[in-house]
């Protein structure tokens, strides 16, 4: 039995399934953990939120900024433009079948028994797990519930950007929401820099990495996450970054974490787009 976490598909479903016949997976057996972004901007998202979901319980997926851009889509009148290719799922006659699955999945998928914990893109220094846990729980009960129609209309922007017990309604969850699936700097104090996309080192005014903030309460715990292909593959202060640009000609990432020592896998992808396209 073997469990692999793997970076952020987008789409590349024919990359997912030969990087997954060179492990020779076998689904009786073994399970897949994926850190978001199932979907959007390569060229087969449909065939990709299919096979993923036929996998059951051999597969365990958290929500990315892409999957809830799709659920948005479909439930929050956000508009299809240049960018997506998502136009396959939400006219597809199983459609209502994979969304409602999709509004089903986690933010934040804890594991006792490897150790390991994961999410798309990061969390606030402010938070423990504990902390972590109880917050994607608050989002993933109105992702599931009857006013998550409201939630998808209300679910886009870049504030509050600093953590508050006090905040409460939609702002308290769009906060959440931007840390699960967005966040990649954060100042020292843990205000979110959400329009940042560079790697470490380029300008960003007194920040860091979320996952190098010097007071981070997770600091001891192991995180599993995606969303920052420019970073590339990272193994450090107990985080594995995993999203390695896939959709761009970079390589797709299996991480084997049911051994003492976990194990990367890179299988170079031939990439479906060009990043100036989407910058």
């Amino acid at each position: 039995m073997a469990t692999y976490a793997i970076g952020d598909i987008q789409g590349c479903y024919d990359e997912l399934r030969n990087a997954l016949d060179s492990i020779k997976f076998d689904p009786s057996k073994d399970s897949l953990w994926f850190v978001g972004d199932l979907v959007n901007r390569g060229p087969k998202s449909l065939e990709a939120l299919r096979f993923i979901k036929s996998l059951d319980k051999a597969a365990i997926c958290v929500l990315g900024n892409h999957d809830l851009h799709l659920l948005a889509m479909a439930y929050g009148e956000k508009k299809h433009s240049k960018k997506d290719t998502l136009l396959d799922v939400l006219n597809a006659p199983d459609s209502e079948e994979l969304l409602t699955w999709l509004r089903h999945q986690p933010l934040m998928h804890h594991d006792k028994k490897l150790g390991f914990n994961m999410i798309h893109a990061g969390l606030p220094p402010q938070w423990d797990i504990e902390t972590a846990l109880s917050c994607a729980h608050e989002v993933e009960k109105v992702l599931r519930g009857p006013d998550h129609k409201d939630y998808f209309v209300n679910m886009y922007g870049n504030e509050p950007d600093t953590w508050s017990k006090k905040l409460s309604g939609m702002e308290r969850h769009r906060f959440i929401t931007n840390c699960f699936t967005r966040l990649r700097m954060c100042t020292p104090e843990g205000q979110l820099r959400l329009k940042y996309k560079g790697i470490p080192g380029d300008e960003c005014d007194q920040c860091t990495p979320w996952y190098k903030a010097a007071k981070r309460k997770t600091a001891k715990d192991k995180i599993i996450f995606g969303h920052w292909s420019t970073l590339g593959y990272v193994e450090e202060n107990n985080v594995w970054a995993l999203d390695t640009g896939c959709l761009w000609g970079g390589s797709l990432t299996l991480l084997r974490i049911d051994k003492k020592h976990p194990k990367p896998h890179h299988f170079n992808c031939p990439g479906q787009q060009s990043p100036e396209q989407f910058a």
